[in-house]
């Protein structure tokens, strides 16, 4: 039966199986500025294409952050407060809380992690290869980017498995097996002032004082006495809730994302074994296929801005106030930038994909971090597998905000 607008449906249950890639065609072709009425509150305007979403995440003074980056939900201006991290500003202050952390996640500082990078992944590869048959998501592609993580922000390795655990159930807050509620329901207002309104969140939030205290006392070189120890011209140090909030986002941003890339990519390759030998035979294409697997993945679904005055797209009156939601996922697949996007090509050039943005002051900090870390895990595991192949489908986080895998068993044969 073939779709239309009125079919059009962006709820988490539409994004339970797969990306639904025919919704977001059937808006580019027919509606690239639509309204959508949600039924968990005031409704907002779906941005599909790619040059439309590369303008508006430019534009943050026209669609604004400082009322929710990730949350669909209307929020009161306590919660807003609450739960207000450096994705929720606008430029001034964006600007002052990234230039806390930027340095730390340039090219060059990125490049130095290369030889960390490597060796992990190996003894990660050397622990689970081994057993031929085993989870991908939990064995591998979570493994890496947790453990640079804690070296980053300087806690211990021993707690990864708490923190991975914190960030599954705050990004997976609408996932009922990993205990999430519909942040519209009834029963998850109590947690309102908490990022995702989960409780976990607060747990995090705990820890993370803990780490404070100690690096108060001792500082070294990491982000999280970067955070404790900075200073402004003007003695201004970061409060309470924007510590809380910049180490929740990144112990989030900078695992979930980059493990979501690794395991997209793996199954891309298993879709498309022809690209997976191509590889193995021209390895000096992994720089563009590692770019393929970022636009392909889609790790962030959608962003989310608000109106700071009237405007037109598309000779389409979108008025202050209004919510506004770029589909990043949408904007990836367009095939006015994208020739055959449905195409897994890792040979593609130009590959511009708004993955961590587009320009604009919100480019993703760790953008240089997730594409090395996803290049290295596959230089280092192609060479050492013939195949790769699924014992069983892969399961998906039930969300339409994170494009995520939470299972992908499968079984490799040595190389």
């Amino acid at each position: 039966m073939t779709q239309t607008l009125a079919d059009v449906y962006l709820d988490n249950d539409a994004f339970a199986e797969r990306i639904p890639h025919e919704t977001f065609t059937l808006l580019r072709h027919q509606a690239p500025v639509h309204w959508y009425d949600w039924e968990y509150g005031k409704g907002f305007w779906c941005i599909t294409r790619y040059d439309d979403v590369v303008a508006v995440l430019k534009d943050w003074r026209t669609f604004s952050s400082e009322t929710g980056a990730t949350a669909l939900e209307d929020l009161d201006p306590d919660q807003i407060e609450a739960r207000k991290s450096m994705l929720d500003t606008d430029p001034p202050k964006h600007s002052s809380l990234r230039a806390i952390v930027n340095k730390g996640f340039t090219p060059r500082a990125v490049a130095a992690y290369e030889q960390l990078l490597r060796d992990l992944t190996r003894q990660i590869l050397d622990e689970s290869l081994p057993r031929g048959e085993f989870d991908l998501v939990e064995e591998v592609a979570k493994q890496l980017p947790i453990q640079v993580l804690c070296r980053i922000l300087g806690v211990p390795l021993s707690d990864d498995e708490r923190l991975i655990a914190w960030g599954d159930k705050m990004i997976g807050n609408t996932d009922p097996d990993l205990g999430g509620l519909h942040p519209a329901s009834p029963e998850s207002a109590k947690y309102r002032l908490y990022p995702f309104r989960s409780p976990y969140a607060m747990e995090l939030y705990n820890y993370g004082h803990e780490i404070a205290r100690e690096r108060r006392q001792r500082p070294t070189d990491d982000l999280v006495s970067k955070l404790v120890m900075w200073e402004d011209e003007d003695g201004n140090r970061l409060t309470e809730q924007e510590f809380d909030t910049m180490f929740l986002l990144l112990v989030v941003a900078g695992n979930e994302t980059t493990r979501q890339s690794i395991a997209h990519g793996m199954q891309a390759l298993m879709d498309n074994p022809e690209a997976m030998q191509q590889l193995r035979e021209q390895p000096e294409l992994m720089g563009t296929a590692t770019e393929e697997i970022m636009r392909y993945s889609s790790p962030v679904i959608h962003f989310r801005r608000t109106a700071t005055a009237d405007t037109e797209l598309h000779d389409v009156r979108i008025r202050e106030g209004d919510k506004v939601v770029t589909w990043l996922v949408s904007a990836n697949y367009d095939e006015q930038q994208f020739p055959d996007p449905m195409r897994f090509d890792i040979t593609r050039k130009p590959n511009n994909h708004v993955t961590f943005g587009r320009g604009g002051p919100h480019f993703c900090l760790g953008a240089h971090l997730a594409k090395l870390e996803t290049r290295i895990m596959f230089e280092e595991l192609l060479p050492r597998v013939s195949a790769v192949e699924p014992t069983a489908p892969a399961s998906r986080m039930h969300s339409n905000f994170t494009n995520a895998y939470k299972t992908m068993p499968v079984r490799v044969t040595p190389a």
